[in-house]
């Protein structure tokens, strides 16, 4: 081959790579949400952003993100986002995940925040997930939603009735939390009483009924609701005098008493990853589903004490963070 000609093969091959396309046409993908908020407006999306911009990937240069959201018309949005033949579409959450994988079985989809995507079936294996679908999934073996119990249980330890916060529309929340909650509460000898919310306006209702069942706390399992409701949220457990429990970080900075689960901006961060593998032509069958390898424990004590709590000091040195 003469020089020329080498030259010109060796250009055209840098040019046909996925850096390099990565670094000249934007490359576009999907973000399906199930919750009436710009992401914007969702601090762990800022650990999304991060993430892409540790792999290369910027958004409003090389690359080009088309948001869809609203807890209502998922599946009209999911087929909006197929429409536009994005290369790959993000859904947090299972509604989300559920929705995208109703609308294509082509277009790669990366989930995250689903606590058993197996379960739920969205894969058929985490090593091995096959079709077009893969992420990051919340639970692990040793479910953490029964340590969350066990927490508020040390927390509150002549507590006899717990009050489960759940969203009907969660999936999740229907298929395992029940199962492993009701184990450990019977080992405990708590009872386990369930209040429903799916609106900002419900979650008032839910609480009121909680201290009308006479619960001596609450656990709120935690979807989109209660993370962008957790003002009022941690509101309406001051007003009912009710100990609760949390999954989110942010609640535990907005006055609620703990938290205990993942970090989600660990996962959120991690997802980026996925993007940039499958940008660069990996498939997601060939990315196994993850789990999570950060877990944080927050007491905020200025709660603890307006409800008269004493933490164990055992509870005291597992904390990630005690906020004064």
């Amino acid at each position: 081959m003469k020089r020329r000609e080498f030259i010109a093969a060796a250009t055209a091959a840098l040019l046909a790579s996925p850096r390099s396309r990565a670094q000249g046409k934007p490359r576009r993908i999907g973000f399906l949400i199930a919750w009436a908020d710009e992401p914007a407006r969702d601090p762990i999306h800022a650990a999304w952003l991060s993430g892409l911009r540790e792999n290369g990937w910027i958004e409003g240069k090389n690359l080009i993100v088309e948001y869809r959201y609203a807890p209502d018309r998922l599946p009209d949005l999911a087929a909006e986002l197929v429409a536009l033949a994005p290369e790959l579409i993000i859904a947090p959450g299972p509604q989300a995940a559920l929705a995208a994988k109703s609308a294509t079985s082509t277009i790669p989809i990366v989930f995250v925040a689903v606590a058993d995507p197996l379960g739920l079936g969205l894969v058929q294996s985490l090593s091995r997930p096959s079709g077009n679908i893969t992420g990051l999934a919340t639970m692990v073996p040793d479910d953490f939603g029964a340590k969350r119990l066990e927490i508020l249980q040390e927390l509150v330890p002549s507590a006899s009735k717990i009050a489960l916060l759940v969203n009907p529309n969660n999936p999740m929340h229907r298929l395992n939390f029940g199962e492993f909650l009701s184990r450990t509460a019977r080992r405990l000898g708590v009872a386990l009483l369930t209040v429903e919310a799916t609106t900002a306006e419900e979650l008032d209702v839910a609480f009121a009924s909680a201290a009308a069942q006479h619960a001596d706390a609450v656990m709120d399992l935690g979807d989109a609701l209660t993370f962008f409701q957790a003002p009022r949220t941690i509101a309406l457990a001051a007003k009912y005098h009710l100990p609760a429990s949390y999954l989110f970080r942010r609640c535990a900075d907005l006055g609620g008493l703990v938290v205990y689960g993942p970090d989600f901006a660990d996962l959120y961060r991690r997802t980026a990853g996925y993007v940039d593998k499958i940008l660069k032509g990996t498939k997601p069958s060939d990315l196994p589903v993850e789990q999570p390898t950060k877990f944080e424990l927050v007491i905020n004590m200025k709660t603890a004490k307006a409800l008269g709590l004493s933490v164990p000091p055992s509870l005291l040195v597992r904390a990630d963070q005690v906020i004064e």
